[in-house]
C-alpha cells in the first residue's frame, strides 16, 4: 500500500506544469501501466493535462474516464503497457491524444469487443465502447498475438 504522503507527492508532481519541449509546446509524456498504482497516476496525469489544455469540467471527466478505461484494459487484459499523452493543436483548438499500448494477446474480434455488454472478464463490458463514445477520434490497431494500440483524441472545443 502506498503511504498517503507519497501519494500526495505523486499527485503534486503530475499536476504541476507538464514537460515543455524546446519550441514551447508541451512535450508528450509516457506513463507505465503495470500496476494499480500506475492506474491512479495515469488518472491524475490525464486530469492535469486536460486542465492545462483548457478543457471544461465535463470534458475533463470524459477524457479521464476514457483514459481510465483504456489503461485498465491494458493492465487487466493486455498484461500491462504504456499510456502516452500528447497535445495536438489544429486551427484554434487544443486537444489531448491518448495512446495506450499493451503487450497482450490482441483482440480477436474488434467489432464484438466494441459492443456494449461484451466482456472477457468480470466487468460490465462498457469500457472499450464507452471510451470510444467519450472521445472525438478513436482508432484501434490490434491483431491476435501482437498486442493492442488504441489512439483516442478529444478536442477542447467542439
Amino acid at each position: 500500500m502506498t503511504p498517503i504522503g507519497e501519494l500526495r507527492t505523486a499527485v503534486a508532481d503530475v499536476t504541476d506544469a507538464g514537460p515543455e519541449a524546446a519550441d514551447g509546446e508541451e512535450a508528450a509524456s509516457v506513463y507505465p501501466v503495470e500496476s494499480e498504482e500506475d492506474l491512479l497516476t495515469v488518472r491524475h496525469a490525464v486530469r492535469a493535462a486536460t486542465i492545462r489544455a483548457g478543457f471544461g469540467i465535463v470534458d475533463q471527466t470524459r477524457v479521464v474516464t476514457a483514459a481510465s478505461e483504456l489503461a485498465r484494459n491494458a493492465y487487466i487484459h493486455g498484461g500491462g503497457g504504456t499510456l502516452t499523452v500528447e497535445h495536438p493543436v489544429r486551427a484554434d483548438k487544443k486537444g489531448l491524444r491518448l495512446t495506450v499500448r499493451d503487450k497482450g494477446p490482441g483482440i480477436a474480434d474488434l467489432d464484438t469487443a466494441l459492443t456494449d455488454g461484451y466482456t472477457t472478464g468480470a466487468g460490465l463490458g462498457h469500457g472499450l465502447g464507452g471510451a470510444r463514445r467519450l472521445m472525438d477520434e478513436f482508432e484501434v490497431d490490434t491483431a491476435e498475438g501482437r498486442g493492442t494500440t488504441v489512439v483516442a483524441t478529444r478536442w477542447a472545443s467542439r
